[in-house]
């Protein structure tokens, strides 16, 4: 895993080839793909190229550009040998705040596999960090916070939950989320079907 500091986050591996394959297989350019995005074609070149790697909130519309999900851009095995993932066999991503102060961590509780309609992590939030904007998609989530405080943006409401809260909204409101507290926030993020 290597790190780039243009665009605030981690490149993991093969996801620029990914990239480059989903939008060969969409039939589409890197011109008609940034449109879509809205972003620029020398970003996506640099995307697929492992020169740079995106945000979270890029990563869903390129998924949803692509017709695919960030699980199939980003999985490094597709096949689980055993419905059992100890602590130790957990893949790990981090992306990295876009002030560089801190960032935000997934820790999969799920096998990643292609068909899969359910996805399980823990996401783990350094204390001021946010995610980056709202994003919007198809499915539903439920979380519970399992420590620290964060603010949880739906549409045009914040609701400011702490360890022990859960939550639930259909994927299609706008949503994002803010470590409001003093220390790192942990919070079980389950979502169908498979996202990250």
């Amino acid at each position: 895993m290597k790190k780039n500091g243009d665009s605030g986050g981690f490149v993991l591996p093969d996801l620029g080839m990914r990239l480059r394959h989903a939008r060969l297989a969409q039939e589409i350019t890197l011109k008609q793909l940034a449109l879509k995005v809205g972003c620029s074609e020398s970003l996506l070149s640099k995307l697929e190229n492992d020169v740079a790697s995106p945000s979270l909130a890029m990563l869903h519309r390129l998924a949803s550009a692509l017709e695919t999900n960030i699980s199939d851009l980003m999985a490094e095995s597709w096949v689980a040998d055993s419905p059992v993932l100890k602590p130790d066999q957990r893949q790990r991503k981090r992306f990295v705040a876009r002030n560089k102060k801190g960032g935000i961590e997934l820790e999969n509780l799920t096998h990643h596999h292609k068909g899969s309609l359910l996805q399980g992590n823990i996401h783990i939030i350094e204390p001021g960090v946010a995610s980056d904007g709202q994003i919007e998609h198809h499915g539903e989530e439920m979380g519970y916070v399992l420590e620290g405080e964060i603010e949880l943006a739906l549409g045009e409401q914040t609701y400011t939950l702490t360890a022990g809260d859960s939550f639930y909204f259909p994927s299609n409101v706008p949503h994002g989320y803010r470590n409001s507290g003093k220390s790192v926030a942990k919070v079980l993020w389950v979502n169908t079907p498979v996202t990250f």
